[in-house]
């Protein structure tokens, strides 16, 4: 990936279900980890353990 802002970290807009949201990927074990802010959660109704979808587009907002 060529937008990475170093250690291999990339930032995206990730979206799940009507919620919108700036992260970054983060490099673990040979793929890549996609962490999901407490607000998100929260306004999506996610729990430990649920499968989601999510759309990404590489870059910040």
């Amino acid at each position: 990936m060529t937008e990475s802002y170093g250690w291999g970290v990339v930032p995206v807009v990730a979206t799940i279900g009507e919620t919108a949201f700036a992260t970054s990927l983060f490099p673990r074990d040979g793929t890549y980890l996609l962490p999901i802010k407490v607000a998100v959660q929260r306004s999506e109704a996610l729990g430990l353990g649920d499968r989601i979808a999510v759309r990404m587009r590489v870059g910040r907002p």
